[in-house]
């Protein structure tokens, strides 16, 4: 156990306003773009089909490679992996950790040069989607080591020496961690408050960071400290490689959680921990514009296990259903049950749709997927929980119950119950729900902020508001007649989509076209009607995200559809599942697209102010409240830890 920490200020995160955590963001983000998008394009009523169909395919060699990998996993996982002792001792055993760094899990992203298994996109995220169905655990350790742990990171922005160092050991050995929240900066990287202080060769780090994901069984880490300026010093967000067993660090807590019972996500406190500089990846101030594109891609690894939780859930509706009877028949024929068996296999179609097409395009590199894998992200993990909620309530009483429990009494032990606790954790991962929808808001808004930004910006001079709306005027003068009329509109368009002996899915493109073109219409009079408030428009922009998000997986059940039917694999129940799909979503986009300008944004706003001035506190009356005394947020004043450091590093 480390000293005690002497008395001390607390430092709080650093305070920072609205508009400068604004221009943190922005600094961070990916302005340019130099590769074509289809979502980019859909959020401005371009349906841009030819971008995703032909749907891309992996190289044989890949496709060779990464299905005799998934052979040797699925082996491991069958006869391996004890789900329900995870769950039971909420912890991945050590023998079963050593399997997977045999078996050369740990680096299927990373290149053969450094040791790894140089497995395609498409691949990893079958093998996270399969890891994932064994044990939820299993995929979020493997997911968080390659996806946003230190091969990733040093894969886009390291120098030759550091993928030399550290890629070998990440490869077979060494599991990795990513530590960017601190207990009081979750979405708002403006404040963060570690702090990594220039000293000769080296930096000197203190701070506190919170959920840290492997971060209790990690060897290297990836940290994003604040530099502060100095002489010779840039400064700013920097991204650091850090040796988990460097002195002055401790693990202050394993965190436990409602569900993922066997995540080593923890606290993990750095008081005058020395780095060296040659550990640091990329220049100073380059830490979160490294994070946030290492998501890009990193995000697909969530949707891909959500994906699989849907097969999974879709795999127990069929049986269970097909077995239990309800007045004379099996329930799945009882109207009730059959909607959300139905709801279960379209999306679960579609959802694998998603990340196939987004992972491939991810491969080629002919497209930016920035957008695309935030869609993914966002909705595989609300997805996900439905189709999840759904088992449940089908499975009844037994769905309620645990699987020791249905064990114990003779049944089999369905972990219903457990995959929906699991798999809540992916609308808050990688960014919230709530998050997604401003991030992916921001992209979808981005072409009228670059030729109407200054003209909507209050602290903008009339000559700069002026040439704004010069370049605006030419902009939407060549833009808005483009969303009038289009190729949905016309009855034989997308006639490939409906081969002989199949559904027809030309209307769904055609409805896709269409509504593209409705969305970009509807962000514009939204962007006219409100403008330099548009962006407190959480709600309305919320909505348009999710319209969109709708409208690419119907376009990816459709490309996907063909495919399998081009190669003769399923294709004409794919052609179902997608035509049940997009008639399922249809439904939910009319909604959303209703609810743009019908809707209790405003009267939401004036009970919240209502409810934080306190003048519905006799409705909390009544009640007692268990959770006791204690702050908020904990205190994470820099310095010596005072805590049993829990690490325990996997060997």
């Amino acid at each position: 156990m480390s000293a005690a920490p002497t008395t001390s200020t607390p430092t709080p995160s650093p305070t920072v306003t609205e508009a400068e955590a604004r221009r943190v963001a922005e600094a961070a983000r990916e302005k340019d773009w130099h590769k074509p998008s289809f979502a980019k394009e859909l959020f401005l009523g371009r349906f841009r089909l030819d971008l995703i169909h032909p749907h891309p395919t992996p190289t044989p060699e890949a496709t060779a490679r990464g299905e005799e990998f998934l052979a040797r996993l699925r082996a491991f996982c069958e006869s391996e992996v004890d789900s329900a002792r995870i769950e039971r001792e909420a912890r991945i055993p050590d023998e079963t950790v050593r399997g997977l760094k045999e078996l050369g899990a740990l680096g299927m992203k990373i290149d053969t040069k450094y040791g790894g298994l140089g497995l395609t996109q498409v691949y990893y995220n079958k093998a996270l989607a399969l890891a994932g169905s064994a044990s939820p655990a299993i995929g979020a350790l493997l997911s968080a080591h390659q996806s946003i742990g230190v091969p990733q990171p040093l894969k886009m922005f390291g120098t030759e020496e550091q993928k030399e160092r550290f890629l070998p050991r990440c490869a077979r050995t060494d599991i990795s961690a990513f530590l960017l929240t601190e207990p009081d900066v979750g979405s708002d990287p403006a404040r963060l408050a570690t702090r990594a202080v220039p000293d000769g060769e080296d930096y000197v780090l203190d701070g506190v960071k919170l959920w840290t994901t492997n971060g209790v069984v990690a060897d290297l880490l990836v940290v994003m400290a604040r530099v502060p300026a100095s002489e010779g010093h840039k400064g700013g967000i920097t991204a650091f490689v850090v040796e988990a067993d460097s002195e002055g660090i401790t693990v202050e807590n394993r965190n436990a959680f409602m569900g993922l019972r066997g995540l080593e996500n923890g606290v993990t406190r750095f008081h005058r921990v020395r780095v060296p500089a040659a550990h640091r990846i990329g220049p100073e101030g380059a830490g979160l514009k490294i994070a946030l594109t290492t998501l890009n891609t990193g995000r697909l690894s969530l949707p891909a296990m959500c994906a699989g939780a849907g097969k999974w859930c879709l795999k127990i509706a069929r049986e269970w259903s097909s077995v239990r009877e309800q007045w004379g028949r099996p329930v799945a024929y009882h109207e009730a049950v059959g909607a959300k068996i139905s709801f279960i296999a379209a999306t679960s179609f579609a959802l694998e749709a998603v990340v196939d097409l987004a992972s491939q395009m991810a491969d080629e590199d002919r497209n930016d997927i920035r957008i695309e894998a935030a869609l993914a992200k966002l909705y595989g993990s609300e997805m996900a929980c439905l189709m999840a909620d759904e088992l449940v309530q089908i499975r009844g009483g037994r769905g309620f119950e645990t699987a020791d429990s249905l064990r114990a009494r003779g049944e089999r032990g369905v972990p219903a119950e457990q995959m929906l606790r699991d798999l809540r954790i992916n609308r808050i991962f990688e960014g919230s729900t709530e998050i997604m929808h401003l991030l992916i808001a921001r992209e979808a808004v981005d072409a009228h902020l670059s030729v109407a930004g200054d003209l909507i910006d209050p602290d903008k001079s009339l000559s700069d508001k002026a040439r704004a709306g010069a370049n605006a005027g030419v902009f939407y003068a060549k833009w808005l007649p483009k969303l009038v009329a289009g190729p949905g509109q016309l009855p034989r368009s997308y006639a490939e989509f409906h081969p002989a002996g199949h559904l027809d899915l030309s209307p769904h493109l055609r409805y896709v076209e269409r509504g593209a073109r409705k969305l970009a219409r509807s962000t514009f009079y939204a962007m006219s009607r409100w403008q330099g408030r548009m962006e407190t428009k959480q709600g309305f922009l919320g909505r348009i995200v999710d319209i969109g998000a709708e409208l690419f997986a119907m376009s990816a059940a459709c490309v996907r559809a063909e495919r399998l039917r081009a190669e003769g694999e399923h294709g004409r129940e794919a052609y179902q599942l997608a035509d049940a799909f997009c008639r399922q979503a249809r439904l939910r986009v009319e909604e959303l697209f209703g609810r743009l300008w019908t809707n209790t944004d405003e009267l939401d706003r004036r009970v919240v102010k209502q409810v934080l001035s306190g003048a519905y506190e006799w409705l909390e009356e009544g009640v007692v409240d268990p959770s006791g005394e204690g702050p908020w947020i904990a205190d994470a004043t820099p310095g010596p830890s005072n805590r049993e450091n829990v690490r325990r590093p996997l060997r």
